[in-house]
């Protein structure tokens, strides 16, 4: 698939810049977990983070729907030494549903998220935060998207600990979301508490709650989960990462799980 020989791609030159990469602080990626972090990436290089696979069930009394992704990845490329603009790109989703006897399903290329990150404090501040606004534009098709433009802003928050392997982010985000009925728009909210742990130089444990309200005229969604995940520090320009999401109630899906890779360049 042209998506995975991108990612292939970008690996091996990664790989060739090992030596230019050790002399520079490790990647800074904002995945795994629904969190964001307030840095942004270095002035004149390229990061690539794709979610290789990302998949979820959601079980309720006589329903089982399912989500696949494969390949999502954001591209960014560093403006300054504190911001940069970001590009996400979903090149293949799938969206299942069994109801009975009945099954559906619908499958295409995703919406495309345009955003930008500029950091707000300076390199020595104790906490760190950054502004990131964004605009989804409707490049999925009816199966899969909702065929509107939306939009939000981010305000990533971090600060590690001192004197001890800890850090907390916190990411308060408010949305433009899209009405259900398609006729209008609507404020939503989402916000992520997470405490990461540094086991080693290269290894890195993180536990979230994660909240997110939808206000929709038709009805407020209300969507909880507990979340895991690990990082691996492959060398300094490379991390790859794993995680599961496990939904606390009814509105949320029961497990979601992945795996991805974070390269710079």
């Amino acid at each position: 698939m042209r998506g995975f020989t991108l990612i292939a791609g970008a690996m091996a030159l990664a790989a060739t810049s090992a030596a230019r990469g050790a002399e520079e602080a490790p990647i800074c990626a904002a995945r795994p977990g629904k969190s964001t972090a307030p840095c942004t990436v270095p002035a004149g290089r390229f990061q690539l983070e794709t979610g290789l696979v990302d998949w979820s069930v959601q079980k309720v009394p006589g329903e089982r729907d399912t989500a696949l992704t494969i390949g999502e990845t954001v591209f960014k490329y560093g403006l300054t030494e504190r911001s940069d603009i970001e590009l996400d790109v979903t090149p293949w989703q799938r969206f299942s549903s069994r109801v009975g006897a009945i099954h559906s399903s619908a499958s295409g290329f995703g919406d495309l998220v345009v955003s930008y990150k500029q950091q707000l404090a300076s390199s020595d501040s104790p906490v760190q935060f950054a502004l990131l606004p964004y605009v989804k534009i409707p490049t999925a098709n009816h199966s899969v998207g909702n065929r509107k433009w939306e939009g939000g802003v981010l305000l990533p928050v971090g600060y590690a600990i001192p004197r001890t392997p800890l850090s907390l982010t916190l990411t308060p985000e408010l949305d433009w979301s899209a009405d259900g009925d398609g006729h209008g728009h609507h404020a939503s909210m989402a916000q992520v508490a997470s405490l990461g742990w540094s086991m080693s130089p290269r290894l890195t444990l993180s536990g979230e709650l994660w909240g997110q309200w939808n206000w929709d005229p038709a009805g407020t969604v209300r969507q909880y989960s507990a979340d895991a995940s690990i990082a691996y520090l492959a060398s300094q320009a490379v991390q790859l990462d794993a995680g599961a999401n496990v939904g606390l109630n009814s509105q949320t899906p029961d497990v979601e799980v992945y795996t991805g890779v974070s390269v710079r360049f």
